[in-house]
């Protein structure tokens, strides 16, 4: 280095340890030695072959990413489910919105002595609670439909395992596993469609529910919503429907019956199809017993008296007549925003021989007669109607013959043109002449096409002579008829000309009868009523109807005692000579139309109005139905049976036994009688409105 040219990297003076850590690295040469020797070194017996350590690496990683995958596969479900579950929920109402619907009211009709008639509404009986009921009605739908509902929290997991289990294994048939909860959440809140959207928000609203009321709150709200089927949402409902008994009332067979019905209503309807309501019955009761619920010995007793399913009484007739009660209650009481209980003027020993009778008369001789339909109406002189029947089948039609049906009266018609005449000075001794008539080319004829001459009013009526009617129409007046007919009730459009005396204007049933009621309880108007009280299921009053309804009076005592002179003589000479009872006076008049399409009668005695109407619901002739057969027929058997056991009572004016005193003075409220020769008396609608 002495000529500065060459030069050489400094020496580091390292320690010992640390010159030998840095010469520790073997060469690619050492290396290979290693494996050499390693290849070349002789095994003994007392070492074991391990593995390769990558193998083992190789083995934990393919382990670790199984777990891992699954992991991330659960992580990825439930987020997916809460997503789903979210989505759905927010098709929701907000949670803090949500209220349970109300319930629609419950109209229940009682008759006038209490008994039970219909039920009308949307749901087809009123609302119960819990305590109401006998303790195993209850626990029969817990033991067949959720035996641990009492357990859960609105979704049962054992359930819905269980459920599946028996529906892979095909074990008593197709199971749904939802809860009372989920089910009366679906009922209050959802459609009945089965998808997974409706099952995911039936769970979400099943644990609201379970969350806002209590179990027993729960299960009184199902027995109220669930459909039972035949119109029936309700315990209370299904018990009217299929036994005709409250649901307060049902045995622990029947109990068992409807606890079964729910799964099926269609199929499993005690009325359509007994063997297999009984079957599925009969393990709701093994179910029972098997949680306890019954003992060993109820299980025998129920088992050997099957419930036996009942025409429910408002299934026949009672049906028209609580039509009827819905068709005038809003005039009474307005809207209707919860159950109420209604009292009406029906007694049901008339109804039912209302019914009786005129079903009967179509049955035996309807076919031969080709008359298919009819209509019967009863009350008494006060207006309060008895009975109603609008029809042969309320099942096979609902139309309501009684208060619907406007047809021709004909002859039943002429009580007020008689009545008309007489008020302007003619009586029952007047003589006028039955021969041709002819009145611009009209001719009309009487019903055996002959003439009597001079004859009396008195036997022109009771003989129903068309030809002194229509002389007597036009002699007063046509228009003086029709206000006469109007006073005394009749509602319907009447046309003022010469045909009105032979009833060719058409009226119901109901207003005819209603008009008849005049002159049996002497001569007071009436207005036909059919409530006679409202309350809530609590009890509270909405309406009474007061005690006296009459809208006084609009015939004259002396005139109205000719009337009922005059047509009693019908029971007499006249046309319903084979109408009469024995002992009771009794008044009237038949009517018949055009080829025998439609035939009439309405007749009293002093304490009950009686109308029938018989036809074919499109106007085609009957084979000779007429007044004088079977509508006389009907009324006759009906009267028979309503007055049986009671005292006679007499017509007003009429001799013989005394009026009743009920209506002697219905109505009259002191007002001053009417001259013999009236020019102008106030029509129904003016008086009832007070005009």
């Amino acid at each position: 280095m002495a000529n500065g040219c060459d030069w050489h990297e400094p020496v580091i003076d390292a320690p010992g340890t640390e010159a030998q850590e840095l010469n520790s690295r073997p060469t690619s040469e050492d290396r290979e030695g290693e494996a050499v020797a390693r290849r070349q070194a002789p095994q003994t017996g007392d070492d074991e072959p391990r593995p390769p350590k990558k193998a083992q690496r190789a083995g934990r990683s393919f382990f670790s990413k199984v777990v891992y995958a699954g992991l991330v596969l659960c992580l990825c479900g439930v987020i997916g489910l809460g997503g789903v579950v979210t989505y759905y929920a927010s098709q929701l109402p907000p949670i803090d919105q949500l209220k349970v619907p109300k319930r629609p009211p419950n109209i229940a009709i009682l008759a006038s002595d209490g008994s039970f008639l219909a039920n009308r509404g949307e749901t087809g009986g009123r609302e119960i609670s819990l305590e109401e009921l006998p303790p195993y009605l209850p626990k029969a739908f817990v033991a067949i439909e959720d035996r641990r509902f009492y357990d859960h929290w609105g979704i049962d997991p054992m359930g819905l395992g269980r459920a599946a289990h028996r529906n892979l294994a095909r074990d008593g048939g197709l199971q749904g596993g939802s809860t009372l909860t989920q089910q009366l959440a679906k009922n209050l809140f959802l459609t009945p469609e089965r998808t997974a959207s409706r099952k995911i928000q039936e769970a979400i609203l099943a644990l609201w529910l379970e969350h806002k009321f209590t179990k027993d709150q729960i299960l009184e709200l199902y027995l109220n919503r669930v459909y039972f089927g035949a119109g029936a949402y309700g315990v209370e409902a299904a018990a009217q429907r299929y036994y005709g008994k409250s649901a307060r009332e049902v045995s622990l067979s029947e109990a068992a019956t409807l606890a079964g019905l729910v799964q099926s209503p269609s199929r499993l309807a005690p009325n359509r199809n007994p063997e297999a309501a009984q079957a599925r019955a009969e393990l709701v009761i093994a179910a029972m017993e098997e949680l306890g619920f019954i003992t060993p010995d109820l299980t025998k007793t129920a088992l050997g008296a099957p419930a036996e399913p009942v025409r429910p009484k408002g299934a026949g007739s009672a049906n028209y007549a609580a039509d009827y009660v819905m068709d005038v209650l809003d005039d009474v009481i307005g809207t209707i925003d919860s159950d109420i209980v209604v009292t009406t003027t029906l007694e049901p020993p008339i109804q039912a021989a209302a019914e009786r009778v005129l079903v009967d008369e179509l049955n035996a001789r309807g076919q031969k007669f080709n008359v298919s339909q009819g209509a019967f109406v009863a009350m008494r002189p006060d207006g309060a109607v008895t009975a109603l029947v609008g029809g042969r089948d309320y099942e096979a039609s609902q139309f309501n013959r009684a208060t619907s049906a406007r047809r021709q009266p004909g002859s039943s018609f002429k009580p007020f043109v008689y009545l008309t005449a007489l008020e302007r000075g003619l009586t029952p001794d007047t003589v006028r002449t039955d021969s041709p008539v002819n009145i611009n080319g009209w001719k009309p004829e009487n019903y055996d096409r002959g003439y009597r001459g001079p004859i009396t009013l008195r036997n022109a009526l009771a003989l129903s002579l068309n030809t002194v009617a229509v002389k007597l129409n036009m002699e007063v007046g046509p228009k003086a008829v029709v206000q006469t007919a109007q006073r005394l009730g009749i509602a319907s459009p009447l046309q003022a000309d010469p045909t009105i005396a032979l009833g060719t204007s058409e009226v119901t049933p109901l207003e005819l009868v209603g008009a008849y009621a005049a002159f049996a309880n002497g001569g007071v108007g009436v207005a036909p009523h059919v409530i006679t009280e409202v309350k809530t299921a609590d009890g509270e009053l909405l309406f009474n109807r007061p005690a006296s309804g009459g809208l006084g009076r609009i015939i004259d005592p002396s005139i109205n005692a000719m009337m009922n002179a005059m047509m009693h003589n019908v029971f007499v000479i006249g046309t319903a000579k084979k109408a009469q009872i024995p002992g009771w006076p009794m008044a009237g008049k038949t009517g018949t139309t055009n080829d025998y399409r439609d035939a009439w009668f309405v007749g009293f005695t002093g304490n009950l109005v009686a109308g029938v109407w018989l036809g074919n619901d499109d106007s085609s002739p009957t084979k000779g139905v007429s007044g004088g057969n079977l509508p006389t027929d009907v009324w006759h058997n009906f009267m028979k049976i309503a007055l049986k056991d009671q005292k006679p009572v007499g017509l007003p004016g009429v001799g013989g036994a005394g009026q009743d005193p009920r209506y002697a003075n219905a109505g009259e409220s002191g007002r001053s009688q009417p001259q013999r020769r009236p020019r102008r008396q106030k029509n129904f609608f003016e008086r009832l409105f007070g005009l």
